[in-house]
C-alpha cells in the first residue's frame, strides 16, 4: 500500500490533461473518450449489476491462480465481498465502456473474468463484439457465467482455466482489443502480453490493469511500454494502455482521468 501511495503522488507530479497533449490521434482520444461526460442509460445497468454483487452473501471457495488479493488470502469468501475488494470499480467500468464504445473492437479478449463487471460494460459498449473471457477460478466462473445469462448478456464466451492453457487454446485470429486483468505478477503479464503480441495488429488495444499494483508490476509495465512494437503508450495510474499503430511516433503520456 505504502508503494502505491507513493506511486500516485509521483503520478499526479508527472501526470497532464488534454492540454499536455500533442499528439491528434491521443487528444482526441482523451477529450472525447476519457472526459466524455455523458451520463449513457448503460451506467444504470453496470450500477445495478454491481449493486446485486455488493448485497451477495453466497459464499464461494476461491482458487488464487494468480497473484491473489492485497486484502485477504481467505479461501472463502462472499460475492459481496469479492464485488467490493476485487472487482472493477465503477469508475473503471464506465471508461471501459467508453473505450470499447469509442474503438469499437469486434474481437475482445478478457484475462481474468472475476464477477464479470467488466466484462458486463464491455458487452453493453458493443453488443455485436465476439468477447472471450478467462477466469481462472472454477466457483467463480460458474457463478459469472449464470450471472452473464441472468442479465441476458449473450455475445460473451467465458473460457474455465489456467491463462496459459487457456491462450494456447484460442483460435489463430487476432484481437481488436486485449484487457489483461488477472495474474498481476510481473513474469506472468509478460508473458501473457509477449504471447498475444501474436495476435496483435496496427489498429490493436491492449489495457494492462493495475499497474502500481508492485513494484514487480511497474516494472512489467516500464518493459511493455519500451517494446518495440509499441508505438503509443498511456498511464492513466490505474491502467496501462498500448497501441501499435505504425503511423504513430514512438510517445508515452501520463493522463489524469
Amino acid at each position: 500500500m505504502l508503494y502505491q501511495i507513493k506511486a500516485y503522488l509521483n503520478f499526479i507530479l508527472k501526470s497532464t490533461n488534454q492540454h499536455g497533449v500533442h499528439s491528434p490521434f491521443v487528444y482526441h482520444l482523451v477529450t472525447k473518450c476519457f472526459y466524455d461526460k455523458t451520463n449513457y442509460e448503460a451506467y444504470k445497468s453496470i450500477h445495478n449489476h454491481k449493486k446485486q454483487l455488493l448485497k451477495n452473501k453466497t459464499q464461494l471457495i476461491v482458487t488464487d491462480l494468480g497473484a491473489g488479493s492485497n486484502l485477504t488470502k481467505q479461501q472463502e469468501r462472499r460475492v459481496s465481498e469479492i464485488a467490493k475488494n476485487a472487482g472493477t470499480t465503477l469508475k473503471r467500468a464506465e471508461l471501459l465502456y467508453r473505450l470499447v464504445a469509442y474503438f469499437k473492437p469486434n474481437a475482445v479478449l478478457e484475462l481474468g473474468t472475476s464477477l464479470g463487471i467488466a466484462t458486463h460494460a464491455i458487452s453493453l459498449a458493443n453488443p455485436e463484439a465476439r468477447i472471450t473471457t478467462i477466469e481462472g477460478c472454477p466457483n467463480i466462473s460458474n457463478f459469472t457465467k449464470a450471472n452473464f445469462e441472468k442479465h441476458s448478456l449473450k455475445n460473451i464466451h467465458l473460457i474455465t482455466g489456467n491463462f496459459n492453457d487457456a491462450i494456447e487454446k484460442l483460435k489463430p485470429n487476432p484481437y481488436d482489443l486485449v484487457f489483461f486483468d488477472g495474474n498481476h505478477t510481473k513474469e506472468a503479464t509478460l508473458h501473457y502480453f509477449e504471447t498475444l503480441l501474436q495476435k496483435a495488429h496496427n489498429d490493436s488495444v491492449f489495457i494492462f490493469d493495475d499497474i502500481y499494483w508492485s513494484k514487480a508490476m511497474t516494472n512489467a509495465w516500464e518493459t511493455i511500454k519500451k517494446h518495440p512494437q509499441v508505438t503509443v503508450s498511456i498511464d492513466t495510474f490505474y491502467w496501462g494502455i498500448v497501441f501499435f499503430r505504425k503511423e504513430q511516433l514512438k510517445e508515452h503520456f501520463v493522463i489524469r482521468v
